[in-house]
């Protein structure tokens, strides 16, 4: 079990790296390098060999790997992302940067997404140094850059120019699970992410016949796309459950008594409304989704513009592709064009391996009141980049949570922190998978 030195530095890394400012804006702005540093110094204390890589200058990865005692195991991977999205001081009680640690709580952008997953790795392979300790399979950890943005300079880097790096590798931990959810009702789930929706972010363009805005114009440019962006923003999207949502939702039915009729949608929705508060670990996965965030056009009011612009937001369940092509192509119209701005793919991953099973019996030894059930994230990590390599990604980042603690909002959120009893947790929990994974 992690000592007690692990657990005060846990605490002490986290609030480390809140310090160092790792903001990304996008478009490469942003410098990873200080928390690199800052990483690949704790490793190298723990005798480990760490390599930092840059595709642009600044915007640094560390990758390192330990030994497993079963040379015939597979490797896994263990990755945390070093950059954070960025705060505005002034909207915060605690400056953002300050890594304050007041009344139990840590504070600062980073406190969940995602520096305390990366101090919890560096506190467990500290332990480890100081014990001996050496886990079954080899392990590879990485630390990596731009995930906030479009991860060109990190974890699509690692994959596409060093991926002799993560040879072995067949399954990978990183953000988004085994995370406390307070059900309102007095149960304790703990969601561990196996599945990813697809990213599709989409430039829509409408192009039509500038002219005065006083004459009639049939082909303005605004009109189409304002037509085309309502169609989008109105469309309801049929059900569609990937073996992890239906995995999930068949677990959450049990858990809750309730009758799970998953080949009938109308009692799929029933079912997501007669689970209250936990429906919302599934319902933003159970079906595609496009959402309306941005539009451009026109530069002056009595002028109507040749061209107006859109962007999207979209997302697709595992093997919902397809359908989402199409269905753009017919909300969009023959008027207005659409492309892919970004686009990853979407991933599953199985609940039945032993890897799963070795996460849950991890998070039931420190939580036994707990109910760890699989999900399937809304949203993407880098593990998407990552499953080029053929890594299967899951979403493990232990947190121990009080209930009103909102960890949902907080992601990317105003006054973002994390319990140091949350922390404890984490690395007592790691600790005990990694040694066995």
């Amino acid at each position: 079990m992690a000592d007690r030195q692990a657990l005060d530095e846990v605490v002490r890394f986290t609030s480390d790296l809140i310090r160092i400012d790792t903001t990304n804006r996008g478009g490469g702005d942003c410098r990873e390098r200080p928390a690199a540093e800052y990483a690949a110094a704790r490793l190298a204390e723990a005798g480990l060999e760490p390599t930092l890589l840059e595709r642009t200058e600044g915007r640094t990865n560390v990758v390192a790997r330990i030994e497993g005692t079963d040379p015939s195991a597979d490797a896994l991977l263990v990755h945390g992302h070093l950059d954070v999205v960025p705060a505005e001081a002034a909207d915060w009680s605690v400056h953002p940067f300050s890594g304050e640690v007041r009344d139990g709580v840590v504070w600062g952008r980073g406190a969940v997404d995602m520096k305390n997953m990366d101090a919890m790795i560096l506190a467990v392979v500290a332990a480890w140094a100081r014990t001996g300790v050496r886990p079954r399979r080899d392990l590879v950890l990485a630390f990596t850059a731009d995930e906030e943005a479009s991860a060109e300079d990190g974890s699509e880097f690692l994959a596409d120019r060093h991926a002799h790096l993560f040879e072995g590798c067949t399954e990978g931990i990183s953000e988004s699970g085994a995370f406390t959810f307070h059900d309102g009702g007095g149960r304790r789930i703990y969601p561990v992410a196996a599945g990813e929706r697809g990213t599709a972010w989409l430039t829509l363009t409408a192009r039509g016949r500038a002219g005065h805005g006083s004459k009639p114009n049939h082909s303005n440019a605004v009109t189409r796309l304002a037509a085309a962006v309502a169609r989008i923003g109105a469309h309801e999207w049929p059900l569609r459950l990937t073996p992890t949502v239906r995995a999930a939702l068949t677990e959450l039915a049990a858990l809750y008594g309730l009758d799970a009729d998953l080949d009938d949608p109308v009692a799929t929705d029933d079912l997501l409304e007669e689970l209250g508060p936990a429906a919302a670990l599934v319902r933003p996965a159970v079906r595609n989704s496009a959402t309306p965030t941005m539009l451009r056009a026109g530069y002056k009011v009595n002028v109507i513009p040749g061209e107006a612009v859109a962007h999207i937001d979209g997302r697709y369940v595992p093997g919902g592709e397809d359908e989402f092509r199409a269905t753009l192509d017919e909300l969009t119209g023959p008027d207005v064009d659409w492309e892919y701005h970004h686009r990853e793919v979407a991933l599953q991953s199985p609940v039945d391996s032993p890897t799963f099973a070795r996460m849950r019996a991890a998070v039931e030894e420190f939580a036994p009141e707990g109910h760890v059930v699989p999900y399937c994230m809304s949203g993407g990590t880098d593990a998407k980049q990552f499953s080029r390599l053929g890594i299967t990604g899951y979403g493990f980042a232990p947190l121990k949570l009080p209930e009103g603690f909102d960890y949902q909002a907080l992601f990317h959120g105003v006054d973002e922190c994390v319990p140091v009893e949350a922390l404890h947790f984490g690395v007592r929990v790691l600790d005990r998978f990694l040694r066995t994974a």
